[in-house]
């Protein structure tokens, strides 16, 4: 649920693999969505992306590297849906309503698992693995960091006032589209989640003053 973020990692140079190289990280991305990074197998991966061991080293280098790999894929293609909400035409109100909205559907879709996988991941990786726990801060602040600037559009459009606090609004609804993500993952229906972001769109004030 986040903008574009920093290039991946380096890979090796050689042949080209044997196969479908966008196919099997996308592969990836669901299986690590779905069971979390320690929950992950590296024969879980490779049985998932119908790859030998051999074309997995040679392509992702490691569990580690392919992880982060799919956690930026995730954001740069799952999260389409947080950057065409916050690009709305129209209002702050309306566009924050159709980034509620577009979570709550993002996030019970029936052909992928339950929840945010950046938000879900955050709870499944342990403090051994700092540079994991240092992409997932870095992936919140990004989206944190997207709707202050819309919050801060707001205020320059004239249908926010100038006395928004930009920084607590953006943190709280950070908060909110993340324990939306978590709550779907626990079985959260998409109209309760709808309510969540309903609720949470109340907060903003309703005249610019």
């Amino acid at each position: 649920m986040t903008p574009k973020k920093s290039e991946g990692p380096c890979r090796p140079r050689g042949r080209p693999p044997a196969f479908d190289r966008a196919t099997a990280l996308s592969k990836a991305v669901k299986l690590f969505w779905d069971r979390g990074y320690e929950g992950t197998s590296f024969d879980d991966l490779i049985t998932a992306m119908g790859i030998s061991a051999s074309s997995f080293y040679n392509s992702f280098a490691s569990k580690e590297a392919l992880y982060v790999e799919a956690i930026e894929a995730y954001a740069e293609e799952q999260g389409a849906w947080f950057v065409e909400a916050l690009s709305k035409r129209g209002t702050s109100r309306q566009a924050f309503a159709a980034m509620f909205d577009a979570a709550a559907t993002a996030f019970t879709r029936e052909d992928a698992p339950a929840g945010c996988m950046i938000a879900v991941a955050a709870t499944q990786c342990s403090p051994a693995q700092l540079r994991l726990r240092d992409l997932m801060i870095n992936q919140r602040h990004l989206a944190e960091q997207a709707i202050h600037a819309r919050l801060e559009q707001g205020v320059e459009e004239g249908d926010l006032p100038h006395s928004i606090d930009a920084g607590a609004m953006a943190a709280c609804f950070g908060a909110v589209l993340g324990g939306m993500g978590i709550q779907a993952r626990d079985g959260a229906s998409r109209e309760k989640l709808r309510a969540v972001g309903r609720m949470a769109l109340n907060i903003l004030p309703n005249d610019a003053i």
